[in-house]
């Protein structure tokens, strides 16, 4: 009985009890930071969706965790508003013929990778309400492999891939796959800049453009196995696929996630290295994503690195692939 005592008076004391007051400052706080203001129908509710999203951040925050979240401009949606159209990797697999390759035993692993630090990634992009995730993984591994081939960074199109890569079995902002987005570059010998070919965040009609960029083929990584995934790594980023309906997600904004998710794989991100937290102790994948750059830490998450043969956290390891110039 007396255990019980303590145990409730321990749960009452760790109870998170947020002021109205509270809540009242930081939903105008967010208003101001994120340039947001709403019809007077609209303010009710989506002061409501904030002060719930709010409560968890904090609660998530006090419970001391490896990561953390934060209010991020997505603060005043829900999460099945937030994920319709963040979203996109397209579960059928492509027709394509396939080559598989594990690099473990044949390169060099280091114990740390940046491809970030090192220049070979462009900055963080935002897909917005598209489903065109795939199409930004694809760009972004194409641009670090011809980065080291040559030294030359150039920010390609993401929209060409969405309106023009219908023939590779694509599906623009309903969905791709890396994959097919490397044939459509090789079939089409070549990708245009994004300057020259700007994103819209909208299927449009495929247009001409000059290209800047090109590659010769593509290789998939031996699925389910981490090690092979460093060794790719380790050579130059790589399109990667991972379950990102969870809500853990949406608030994001440090740290090594090893939060839940699953292996039903929805989203296209890029591996742009792996490294040992010093805060956590944790191995992790440094992972980019194409939310915009307010979004997790600076646009980037780490995801918690296990090694061996498993498929990774949310699914890293199942269906890497990159590009060959």
């Amino acid at each position: 009985m007396r255990f019980l005592i303590f145990a409730l008076l321990a749960a009452c004391a760790t109870a998170l009890v947020i002021p109205e007051e509270e809540f009242q400052y930081q939903f105008a706080k967010f208003q101001i930071a994120y340039n947001k203001s709403y019809s007077r129908q609209e303010f009710g509710q989506r002061y409501g969706v904030f002060k719930t999203n709010y409560a968890k951040i904090t609660q998530h925050n006090l419970e001391k965790h490896s990561w953390s979240l934060a209010v991020n401009e997505f603060a005043d949606l829900t999460w099945d508003e937030f994920k319709a159209g963040r979203l996109g990797y397209k579960k059928v697999k492509s027709s394509l013929p396939r080559t598989v390759v594990n690099l473990k035993g044949l390169v060099n692993i280091p114990a740390s990778v940046d491809w970030v630090s090192a220049g070979a990634v462009t900055g963080v992009k935002d897909q917005q309400q598209c489903g065109s995730c795939w199409a930004f993984s694809t760009t972004g591994s194409v641009e670090g492999a011809v980065f080291i081939s040559s030294g030359r960074l150039t920010s390609l199109s993401e929209q060409q891939l969405v309106d023009c890569s219908s023939a590779e079995g694509n599906e623009g902002c309903n969905g791709g796959l890396m994959d097919d987005g490397f044939q459509y570059i090789i079939d089409n010998k070549g990708i245009c800049s994004e300057d020259a070919y700007p994103y819209t965040a909208a299927d449009g009609t495929c247009q001409t453009c000059t290209p800047v960029s090109t590659i010769s083929s593509f290789v998939d990584v031996t699925a389910n196995d981490e090690d092979a995934l460093a060794a790719a790594v380790a050579q130059q980023p790589v399109s990667v696929a991972i379950e990102a309906d969870q809500d853990g997600f949406q608030f994001y904004s440090g740290g090594v996630f090893d939060g839940t998710c699953g292996t039903n794989l929805d989203h296209g991100v890029l591996a742009v290295g792996y490294g040992t937290d010093s805060s956590s102790g944790e191995d992790y994948w440094l992972v980019k994503n194409s939310w915009g750059s307010s979004w997790g830490d600076n646009g980037y998450i780490m995801l918690v690195k296990k090694g061996g043969q498993t498929a990774g956290q949310c699914g890293i390891a199942m269906e890497p692939s990159y590009p060959v110039v």
